[in-house]
């Protein structure tokens, strides 16, 4: 990994000498990530990627700073459209560095699929027929991918529920897969299909399903970290920290907007390594809901016997480091050198570090000073764009809306005007 993940005046380089500091920083070519520069995907390659393509959208790519896991430094890549999102990771991560950053964890590579099995006639008797050949349909679904076995993965169980239905009682089989360094959607889908004829015949009934489940809660990561109370502003910003988090974990309609939070790092970063962000948050919500099936916080933030803040979370993180456009895509490749890591474990476990900096700067925000005038502030560069500012008004323009502490259009147009009103230079 990267010798160090805080650069001294990052903000203030140009987009070409961030690429090359990063591109030293992490180790790769100098023109490493020149594919940043253009979006990085033509429409040919597009074409390949998707259907009925017309061409290709654009996001801003930015590098989280100050980021140190398990006592290693890191630069983040990360695709969003929002400039707070990138700096309060960095700066979360700024205060997690104070008492060691994020330490982390995972379970293994697990997914799962799903075969749905209907009209079986005696479904608790079909659960145990299909239990009873276990063996034969593991081998069956590991012989669909041998290439799997080689790199140490492969089936690993054949679980088999039965679950209401409006007319009888369904059989569900569940395939579980360790699919290693990949997301693993194909491979599990291949295998559930390759057995699917076999379970019907057994459980005596017809498959409609077989498709895994993006509940994955068999592979998941984990991230801590201990806040230092001084940094964070002291006794009562810790107080009220654990206050603003208890709501979370009690009000659904807070915890929606809390997880969110949690869910702009972690999007930005599956998106900018060409993972699928729909999979991770599908996975992390349907992960939020409790035993008693009320939707709660992902994090937990308590106060330690020193008087220091613990932020951790869990959940779900089925990211990949082969197949789909983690391969295709060039940025993605550039983004995933960026992190330098090994393997689909190591970038997951990253993934949700970033997600809990930024629920710990959201949180520290909140208890504070509020979150809208630090977002405003790093918007005013848009509004004045909405507003018809050239490129060299840009900047002047947002520096007065900061400046009034008022980011409306209206006093946008009015700024824009004074200073084509100015004299040259002034």
């Amino acid at each position: 990994m990267a010798d160090h993940s805080t650069i001294k005046g990052f903000r203030t380089f140009d987009a070409g000498e961030r690429r090359a500091t990063v591109a030293r920083l992490a180790g790769t070519a100098p023109d490493g990530l020149d594919s940043f520069a253009t979006g990085g995907l033509t429409v040919e390659d597009a074409e390949i990627m998707s259907e009925n393509v017309i061409g290709t959208i654009g996001l801003p790519v930015g590098v989280a700073t100050n980021m140190t896991v398990n006592g290693r430094d890191v630069l983040v890549p990360m695709a969003t459209e929002e400039a707070s999102v990138i700096a309060a990771a960095s700066n979360g991560a700024r205060v997690a560095r104070v008492l060691g950053g994020f330490r982390t964890s995972s379970s293994a590579p697990i997914m799962q699929a799903q075969i749905q099995v209907v009209d079986a006639a005696d479904p608790r008797a079909a659960r145990l027929r299909l239990l009873e050949a276990r063996a034969e349909l593991i081998a069956l679904a590991d012989a669909q991918d041998p290439g799997l076995a080689e790199v140490g993965g492969g089936v690993r169980d054949l679980t088999v529920r039965t679950v209401p239905g409006h007319q009888g009682d369904y059989v569900v089989a569940h395939l579980v897969v360790d699919v290693r360094d990949a997301m693993g959607a194909n491979a599990v889908n291949t295998m559930a299909e390759a057995i699917a004829d076999r379970v019907a015949e057994l459980a005596g009934g017809r498959v409609i399903l077989r498709i895994l489940t993006n509940k994955a809660d068999l592979r998941l990561s984990r991230a801590r970290a201990v806040l230092d109370a001084a940094t964070l502003g002291g006794p009562r910003v810790v107080e009220d920290m654990v206050h603003a988090y208890t709501l979370a974990a009690t009000d659904p309609y807070r915890a929606a907007t809390h997880n969110k939070g949690i869910m702009n790092g972690i999007s930005a970063v599956v998106l900018a390594t060409g993972n699928d962000t729909r999979a991770v948050e599908a996975g992390a919500h349907s992960h939020a809901v409790n035993s008693d099936g009320r939707y709660t916080s992902l994090s937990t933030f308590e106060q330690d016997a020193a008087g220091n803040l613990t932020a951790t979370l869990e959940l779900p993180m089925p990211v990949g480091l082969v197949g789909g456009a983690t391969r295709t895509h060039p940025a993605a490749r550039a983004a995933l050198a960026v992190t330098e890591v090994d393997t689909a474990a190591e970038l997951a476990e990253l993934v949700v570090a970033v997600g809990l900096a930024q629920n710990i700067a959201a949180l520290r925000a909140l208890a504070t000073e509020g979150v809208q005038r630090g977002h405003m502030s790093l918007h005013a560069k848009n509004i004045a764009v909405a507003a018809g500012a050239e490129p060299d008004e840009v900047g002047r323009v947002a520096e007065r809306l900061i400046e009034e502490g008022a980011f409306r259009h209206d006093r946008a147009q009015a700024a824009l005007a004074d200073i084509r009103r100015a004299p040259s230079g002034q």
